[in-house]
Formats: structure tokens, sequence, C-alpha cells
């Protein structure tokens, strides 16, 4: 039974070949240049903005994963997602194949983050959620008229020893590591749920091969802890023996230094994700599947101590 990961190679791509090794021997790594994550991977090298290699990629696929990761810039993502997914799905059709998405929480905006179900309306608030919205709609439309069997499995922000693409490792860790203050966006006080990658892998690798999940909205597991972004800072600071003194950019200063630094440019139009509580609830899915999400403090003690064995090694 091959299962396909697109965009393997991320944090969240390693982390789900990993786990998909408890349910298949035949799996396929597809990315512009695949590394093996299992003795058996077959790699695959694709460019996955071509619509005929996104077709041979997913070819003789019983189960595809899109784990892409497009640069984080709007106009990148304005230009490649929404013909990414068209791609994916028609090719998921041809084939027979099984669809999911490996999504964030984008498409909802405003205060409907303050308690994230799989339930709150698609209701973008920045030019980001606008195009998860759009991709969202097109996975959800397939399902319905043209009978594909698909599942939007959504996870928060994350984080694991992959610093990429991880701002919890970006404003805490790597500046902890070199002696400075933490870093946090707007405000510190309120709730940010942070997932933590081998869970929220393990999540969609046990999605992905449950007949009865598909054609629906699945929240990742995720530690049901309500935690601040200061609690954040001081769980890394204990950890690393450091001090948990932080400074918060607020969002005028994100603006400001935008100017001159491309990400915090990017950052400003989701500083509502960090001015207001943003809790991300994922008690469907740890109840249905009797799912016991790694404890906060024990996922910050096992990606420092991994951290650790990589540089020393």
């Amino acid at each position: 039974m091959k299962q396909t990961i697109l965009g393997a190679g991320g944090a969240i791509g390693t982390e789900l070949a990993k786990s998909l090794i408890q349910f298949t021997n035949d799996i396929r790594l597809v990315s512009r240049n695949p590394k093996k994550v299992n003795p058996n991977d077959e790699l695959f090298s694709a460019d996955l903005t071509q619509k005929d290699q996104v077709a041979k990629a997913i070819a003789g696929s019983e189960v595809v994963y899109v784990t892409v990761g497009f640069e984080y810039n709007t106009k990148i993502w304005q230009k490649l997602w929404v013909p990414l997914m068209k791609n994916v799905i028609d090719a998921c059709l041809i084939n027979k194949t099984k669809l999911v998405f490996f999504d964030n929480v984008y498409a909802i905006g405003g205060d409907h983050i303050k308690h994230i179900t799989e339930t709150p309306p698609i209701s973008p608030t920045s030019k980001k959620g606008q195009v998860r919205a759009e991709v969202d709609k097109l996975i959800i439309e397939a399902a319905e008229k043209r009978s594909l069997e698909a599942i939007i499995a959504r996870a928060p922000d994350f984080f694991s020893e992959y610093k990429d693409r991880s701002l919890l490792m970006n404003l805490v860790y790597d500046n902890l590591v070199k002696g400075r203050k933490a870093q946090w966006f707007c405000n510190a006080k309120v709730i940010h749920t942070t997932g933590y990658a081998p869970d929220l892998a393990k999540g969609t690798a046990i999605l992905g091969n449950t007949k009865d999940a598909y054609n629906q909205i699945w929240n990742l597991p995720t530690d049901p802890e309500k935690i601040t972004g200061e609690q954040w800072i001081k769980l890394f600071a204990d950890e690393m023996n450091a001090t948990d003194k932080y400074q918060v950019l607020p969002a005028w200063g994100m603006r400001l230094l935008g100017v001159f630094v491309p990400i915090l440019r990017e950052m400003h139009e989701m500083c509502y994700q960090y001015d207001r509580d943003y809790y991300f609830d994922s008690s469907k899915f740890n109840s249905t599947f009797r799912f016991v999400p790694t404890a906060n403090r024990i996922a910050v003690k096992q990606t420092i101590e991994r951290l650790k064995q990589s540089t020393s090694s």
C-alpha cells in the first residue's frame, strides 16, 4: 500500500515518514531533493509547481499527504498554492488516491482563534489566510461534488528540533542559546497553543490510515494545557538554565522593522494570532483515538535534548 508524502524533508514531512512506517513499508518521499528517512523509502525528485510532475508523483499511491511548505511570502502563496491543490486533487481523482492535507489555521481569523475547534467558519482576516481558505474550499468542494476522499488535518504553530519555520524556536530557543533575551510578538501574556511536530505527524498518519476519518476536518493532537507565550519562554529557559527575561515586539514595531526585515513584514498581518488568546482544541482527535499528546514540558525537554545530541555528534 503505497503512501506518498508531497513536500517531504521539512519538520512535518520527516516526522510523518517516521510515523507511517507503522502502517506501511511502501513510502514515497517527494521533493526537489528528497532524502531517506526509513531504509526502504522510495525517493522521487519533483518540482511540485509543475502539473505533470505532481501527477507522476501521485501515480500508484493509495494515500497522498500534502506537507508542502512554500516560502513564507504572500505573493508566492497567492501564485502557487491554489494551482498546486487543483493539480493534486485532479491527480488523486484519476488515481483513486485518498488525500490528507496538513493544514494550518490561517483560514480562521479574528476572535474565532480564541477557541479553535473543527467548527469555526472559514473566516480569514489576512491575505495568507485568504489563500488557505481558497485551498480548503477546493478540497471540501471536491469531496462533496467529485467523490474525492479527503481529510483536512489542521495544526497550530509547531516546534521540534527541526528549527526551520518554527517561530517558537526562532524567537525563544535561538535567542536563549546565544545568551540573549527571548522574544515574542505583541503580547506574551495571552494563550498561544503550539503543537509538537512528532505528535502532529503521528496524528496525521493515524488519520490517513483510518477509513472513517475521511471527509472530515480534524484538529491534530496538542497538549490541552492553556499556556501563554511567557510560560513557553519559562519552559525553555528552565530547561536551558537560562534567564526567562524577554522582550516583546509590538505590532507597530513589526511594521516598522518590516521595511528592513522581510519575515517581519510577512508576519505583521498575523498579529491577530499573538495579540489575543490563540487556543487550539484537539479534543475530538484525542477522544476518538484515545491519544494522549506529549505534555508541553516534556516536548520542550525532548526537543532540547535532541538538539544537544545533534550538535555533539
